[in-house]
């Protein structure tokens, strides 16, 4: 174990893991200290070279680092101790420290103690990144000084600047949800809950457990109707509203047929045209229900939200459309990191049998059997890779063709051989990508050059 310095004062804080929610805490606490509204800090990696190091000693020179194995006799003396959210606070040292009494804290519960600006606070298993966006452009088109981060984009403690926002759009994870208790959101959502991180988590329950925590202190309200393990159970908030897909009951948002076309509604008001979007498929038409429902409970005109609706194109690596080659479409969805992914992206973008889906990758512990229907139904073939890619084939459907590939540009290969006109390829993983890839954007770009050399050939 390698320590700078020893510490000297009774009152301190411990952050560890030198990542980037780390390293954002400790630019923080730095400029509280210069503030004069702070006190001590140490940073704590077990990692004895951690890659972030250079860049906190450009932060902060002085402050004190202790690399190698955590000593608990100092993390159980800490005021907090901030951990990133790869950190699993069920486990030791973080579950005995807990025990003992000490406060054991993310980024997030920093800001909430900090923060009296409205939040709208969104989570989910799939979706969030997309609906947290929109929301945040709805936002800017009525005109609000609105700041978008948390688990996408910036940490979100550098959201706090001198000049002070008017809404803060959050994206939260799990894993941030776990470690925060003081975030009291203007609007707070579950999108929708299906299985993933189980390698953490074991179960769904605890699972469900982690992600109703958004709901705690929050004014309002807004879940899916169409998936119950959304509805607020513990601190519900006196406003509550749902979204769905069907026909939505009053003051619900929903979808209505009207002279043969499909109109996103709220109760019995038109709201758009669905073909007036730039973002297709029904999982897409439930992100753009979600962002009017959050923004209506968050007090945003309605005419600016569907300004900023009608200009909203998606996000990269989420159902991206790449290219249409001899009639085939290439659809990236990169992101599409687990099973409900991959099953809302095969819903939303089949018109028949018509999908070759390419997935594999690392598996996270994930039950694929919620894959055998949705292919069954709209699947062609299927072209699988990466280090699971057999739990994968093993679910899919009798009937179904299926190629084992040895990387994405083999599986990119098959696909061509395999498409005909009016086919979608679909590359949507329904795992995680450090099997092959750094991250999903790094997969999700191979995807897209792999695509347009295929078109240059």
């Amino acid at each position: 174990m390698n320590s700078v310095s020893l510490i000297t004062t009774d009152k301190y804080s411990i952050i560890v893991g030198l990542g980037v929610s780390g390293l954002s805490c400790a630019r923080y606490f730095s400029q509280q200290q210069k503030e004069g509204n702070g006190h001590r800090f140490l940073v704590m990696d077990t990692r004895n070279s951690p890659p972030l190091l250079g860049k906190l000693k450009d932060i902060c020179p002085d402050v004190e680092v202790i690399t190698g194995e955590l000593d608990f006799s100092i993390l159980q003396g800490a005021t907090d101790v901030v951990v990133g959210p790869g950190l699993d606070t069920n486990q030791s040292p973080f579950r005995e420290l807990i025990d003992l009494g000490v406060n054991v804290i993310g980024d997030i519960e920093i800001f909430a103690r900090k923060n009296d600006v409205p939040v709208i606070a969104i989570t989910g298993s799939n979706g969030k990144s997309t609906v947290t966006t929109l929301v945040g452009e709805m936002a800017k088109v009525a005109g609000l000084d609105v700041r978008v981060g948390g688990n996408i984009g910036v940490p979100v403690l550098d959201l706090l600047k001198s000049s002070e926002a008017e809404l803060y759009v959050l994206e939260l994870s799990s894993f941030q949800l776990e470690t925060t208790k003081s975030l009291k959101p203007k609007v707070a959502t579950v999108l929708n809950l299906q299985e993933d991180h189980m390698d953490r988590y074991g179960n769904m329950v605890a699972y469900h457990k982690s992600k109703q925590r958004i709901y705690r202190h929050c004014e309002n309200s807004v879940w899916n109707k169409q998936d119950m393990l959304t509805q607020p159970l513990m601190g519900a908030s006196s406003k509550s509203v749902a979204f769905t897909t069907q026909e939505p009951d009053l003051a619900e948002f929903g979808l209505r047929e009207i002279e043969g076309e499909l109109w996103l509604v709220k109760g019995l008001t038109s709201l758009a045209k669905a073909s007036d979007l730039k973002i297709q498929g029904t999982h897409n038409l439930a992100n753009a229900l979600a962002g009017l429902a959050l923004g209506d409970a968050a007090g945003l005109p309605m005419d600016s939200m569907l300004k900023a609706l009608k200009q909203f194109k998606g996000l990269s690596h989420r159902c991206e459309w790449v290219a249409d080659l001899n009639g085939v479409t290439y659809v990236n969805d990169s992101k599409g990191t687990n099973v409900g992914a991959t099953k809302a992206a095969i819903n939303g973008l089949a018109k028949a049998k018509n999908i070759i889906l390419i997935a594999g990758g690392v598996s996270k512990g994930a039950d694929f059997s919620d894959l055998i229907e949705p292919m069954r139904m709209h699947c062609k073939g299927l072209i699988v890779f990466g280090e699971d890619q057999g739990r994968i084939s093993d679910v899919a459907p009798e009937g179904l063709l299926i190629k084992h590939a040895e990387d994405l540009e083999g599986a990119l290969a098959f696909a061509e051989q395999l498409s005909n006109v009016g086919d979608v390829v679909l590359f949507s993983p329904a795992c995680a990508s450090f099997d092959m890839f750094r991250n999903f954007e790094h997969r999700g770009q191979v995807f897209i050059d792999l695509v347009h050399d295929l078109g240059n050939g």
